[in-house]
């Protein structure tokens, strides 16, 4: 995934019946049969020219641009104090001090005005600096007729990647949010910005996709509508219209291998990013429900469904939970199936992530569950989502993981040749070597077959074994023992849940042999 950055009928009735033809009750037909979709070929009126609505629509779009400061560290003049400083390049008199040093940065981005006293909206990583070094100095909105003003910085909501902007000024074009929830796969739709600082551009396509998952995105925020309408960088911000003139997504992302448009962009829906702008325009943040849990989608690993004995793509796995958090208050377990919740069903273009952080904080909601096989329902009290760099794993890489050995630790490791590994019990030493927390239990890997299967499904030195078919194994014998069980039972696999620092833990399925 890249950031797009500065940068998605009348029925004819003709003829009259000679003969009747009797069809069997309930016959299936084609889904094109003739005259089985007329009703939904294009409206009368539809434009043969999207030129009148773009000459109304276009002056709402705007150009964005920031300026940043940027802090560079020059690396130190192998060569200073020598006759030979300056003939690279040294500046500053050749000190080679490897001072830092400014430097001033651009950023180009679309947004679109949606009042007519000037506040804009457009994405969070188009007023955001560039590094960690930069810092934004000034965001300025230029209009269509290339009048300038300085914007003030609202509100933003990384999470959505939307921000809210206000310039001074009044009797400004605006546009109005649509009803994203309607558009449908094959709808027209028009997207207006500035790619590559071209200036206003306008391109048309169809919806491609709606509720599409990018993985860039937590919680109720990863959900988009894709497009084949050409989207640049500097298209986002912009807005994707409806050939109504609504404003049903903002351009934010393209998928791409080069860089630049293959006709596969995303915006994000208006339905989600109105009730957005709506709270930052109250100078309110935005708050979204919480469980406090790990989730893992059925169709990571095969195998991984069938072994929680529920359908491919029915619901989602808990495979952590927060102590103290909504979910463990709730009673919900890891290793539980989560199949719905407030009466609405997990899949996966609605997730229980997705369905989570749009309930309110403080909401009391019923979770249905599969737990060992049998269907229970819990009842959670949402918390509040703590913010995005909050939840981010911490932790530094060590090279030293203080792990022993894998070949010559005599009676200390497990033979467990069936599954591919050698494995020593898990110390609080090394638990604390590893980054991980200390109630962790387990076994811990100190060497892997890299021809097992357990290698393929990325299992590595360092990862904590904690359950083999759903049972502890806090020690080598107890790990062979459960792999000797499966065998004995004429099982091909072993669903493993393991852990490790900065990915906490996650369910796999493994074959033996």
């Amino acid at each position: 995934m890249r950031y797009a950055y500065a940068l998605t009928a009348a029925l004819l009735l003709g003829g009259t019946a000679a003969t009747m033809t009797l069809s069997p009750i309930g016959a299936q037909t084609a889904q094109n049969e003739p005259g089985a979709i007329s009703a939904s070929a294009p409206r009368a009126g539809a434009p043969m020219s999207f030129a009148d609505m773009v000459a109304k629509l276009q002056p709402a779009v705007v150009n964005i641009s920031t300026t940043q400061r940027v802090t560079l560290n020059q690396q130190q003049n192998p060569f200073s104090g020598t006759p030979f400083e300056n003939f690279f390049g040294g500046q500053g008199g050749g000190s080679g001090s490897g001072a830092p040093v400014t430097r001033q940065a651009q950023s180009l981005g679309s947004g679109f005005i949606i009042s007519a006293d000037g506040y804009v909206v457009t994405n969070n990583h188009v007023i955001s600096a560039g590094t960690r070094n930069a810092v934004v100095e000034t965001i300025t909105v230029t209009l269509s007729d290339r009048k300038e003003y300085k914007a003030r910085l609202i509100g933003r909501d990384p999470t959505s990647d939307l921000a809210l902007l206000k310039i001074d000024a009044t009797n400004l074009p605006f546009v109005r949010f649509g009803d994203s929830a309607r558009a449908r796969v094959g709808d027209w739709v028009v997207a207006i910005g500035n790619p590559f600082g071209l200036g206003g551009t306008v391109t048309a396509g169809i919806v491609s996709a709606v509720h599409r998952s990018t993985g860039t995105q937590p919680g109720n925020a990863d959900r988009f509508i894709q497009t084949d309408a050409s989207i640049n960088q500097g298209n986002s911000g912009g807005p994707m219209f409806d050939l109504n003139g609504n404003v049903i997504g903002i351009n934010s992302q393209i998928f791409s291998p080069t860089g630049g448009n293959v006709g596969i962009g995303f915006a994000i829906p208006a339905e989600v990013a109105k009730p957005v702008i709506d709270t930052l325009m109250k100078g309110r943040s935005v708050q979204r429900g919480y469980l406090g849990v790990g989730i893992q989608s059925l169709a990571d690993q095969p195998g991984l469904a069938e072994a929680f004995g529920v359908p491919k793509n029915v619901g989602e796995l808990i495979a952590r939970v927060e102590p103290g958090e909504a979910a463990d208050k709730a009673g919900i377990r890891q290793g539980d199936v989560v199949l719905k919740v407030a009466g609405q069903d997990v899949t996966p273009d609605q997730t229980l992530s997705f369905l989570v952080a749009n309930q309110a904080p403080g909401t009391r909601i019923p979770i249905d569950l599969i737990r060992d096989g049998k269907r229970m329902t819990v009842t959670a009290t949402v918390g509040t989502r703590p913010p995005e760099d909050q939840l981010a794993t911490a932790g530094d890489d060590n090279d030293d993981d203080g792990l022993p050995g894998g070949n010559d630790q005599g009676n200390q490791t497990s033979a467990a040749a069936s599954l591919g590994a050698q494995v020593v019990p898990l110390t609080p030493q090394i638990a604390r070597q590893l980054g991980l927390e200390a109630t962790v239990r387990g076994v811990v890997i100190v060497q892997v077959d890299q021809s097992s299967d357990l290698a393929t499904k990325g299992l590595q030195r360092g990862d904590v074994i904690s359950s083999i078919d759903r049972k502890p194994v806090t020690t080598p014998a107890e790990a062979s023992a459960a792999i000797a069980a499966a065998k004995a039972a004429n099982r091909k696999t072993v669903l493993i849940y393991f852990q490790r620092a900065r990915l906490g833990g996650r369910y796999v399925a493994v074959d033996i042999k």
